[in-house]
């Protein structure tokens, strides 16, 4: 029996050496390995709040005395929101919130004070971006616990509470999670599959030696490129169309703004994708690397992009690299067309900013992608 046991357990150490030499020569491999993990751990745990504060705010304030300032301080004593200044009318007040710059505005009507003096119910008006379920819930708490400080400091002036704030939220007034969720999955699988799917795909053609053979035919290394990647975008289209289907019919996703902008503003991001998962291919030598390295891209995508996490109750610096994500600026897009109904004047910035993504990944690429095959 001891016999048997040796025999079957003397060839087991030589092939754990072997495989621990072989680890200790790939130190690209093992060193995203062990950092990479530690890296999204550091950057994850200070990064994610759960707790949403300073949510940014505007005030269209008509009564312009000294009980609506208070009123205004107040809610900003509360530290859920930051003041991003005055508006002028209502019409400005939508624009603002319909470009994604404010989550919520207090309006103040002109008779506001009056109706304190004469002991009547004051009202404000406090309108939110419901579209994110986690961050209105901070918004209408922070709306509430503002009256209630007012209604505290007017307590020595009568007995009953003599201001209320009525709550109104907008483009997702039942506050369903599945409305602000299903449209960024369009962009969380449009990054898994553009980025991971592509770097894959070229090292495999790598590895098993097929890109070498593909390099002596005719075709340019342009045209190598993008035969790699355009099949790709046919592929993210119907990505998106099902999604979108699915989640009309299946989740009642309210389709508000154009559908045709929304495809156009997809194009640009499906490239930048592309681009990114072809630069990573030519970063690394295996199908092992490049899933690690792709990682390190699609983690940061959904956890600091606002796919799920508010940006806002995110440190300054988490803040900053989710700016440096373009999947940042496309979920903009998506749930300011799907859900506010927002046009091309409320979006082009971040339209823009996509399309300076897009042409930055692809020259690198292209340049990565030469140097890789000669």
């Amino acid at each position: 029996m001891r016999l048997t046991a040796r025999i079957s357990a003397s060839p087991l150490w030589p092939m754990l050496w072997k495989e621990f030499v072989q680890m200790r020569r790939d130190r690209f491999t093992l060193g995203m390995l062990i950092g990479i993990p530690a890296i999204q751990l550091l950057l994850f745990g200070f990064a994610i709040r759960m707790e949403v504060r300073h949510l940014p705010t505007v005030v269209l304030d008509e009564s312009r005395t000294a009980e609506s300032r208070a009123l205004v301080q107040a809610m900003l004593n509360t530290r859920n929101f930051d003041l991003l200044g005055p508006v002028a009318d209502r019409e400005e007040l939508r624009r603002v919130i319909e470009r994604g710059d404010a989550r919520a505005a207090l309006v103040i009507p002109p008779d506001f004070e009056v109706d304190l003096k004469r002991r009547r119910t004051a009202s404000a008006q406090f309108i939110i971006d419901a579209a994110d379920p986690l961050a209105s819930q901070t918004a209408i708490s922070g709306a509430a616990l503002a009256a209630a400080m007012r209604n505290a400091a007017l307590a020595g002036r009568t007995a009953t509470p003599r201001l209320e704030v009525r709550v109104r939220p907008w483009y997702n007034p039942a506050l369903e999670s599945a409305t602000y969720i299903v449209p960024g999955v369009i962009g969380i699988l449009l990054t898994l599959t553009m980025t991971a799917v592509t770097s894959l795909a070229v090292v495999r053609e790598r590895e098993r030696g097929t890109l070498e053979q593909l390099i002596v035919t005719p075709i340019t290394k342009a045209g190598l490129m993008l035969g790699k990647i355009l099949p790709f975008v046919v592929v993210g289209y119907v990505q998106m169309t099902v999604i979108l289907l699915l989640g009309r019919f299946v989740f009642d996703v309210p389709l508000q703004g154009s559908l045709v902008l929304l495809y156009l503003g997809t194009f640009p991001f499906i490239v930048a994708s592309l681009a990114l998962g072809l630069f990573i291919s030519t970063a690394v030598k295996s199908q092992v690397q490049a899933v690690q390295l792709s990682f390190l891209v699609i983690l940061p995508s959904v956890l600091l992009s606002g796919f799920m996490f508010p940006r806002e109750a995110m440190p300054v610096a988490a803040q900053w690299i989710g700016g440096a994500i373009p999947i940042t600026y496309y979920l903009r897009i998506l749930r300011g067309i799907l859900l506010r109904g927002a046009g091309l004047e409320a979006l082009w910035r971040d339209g823009l900013s996509l399309v300076a993504f897009a042409v930055v990944l692809v020259t690198f690429s292209a340049m990565r992608f030469r140097k890789s095959l000669d």
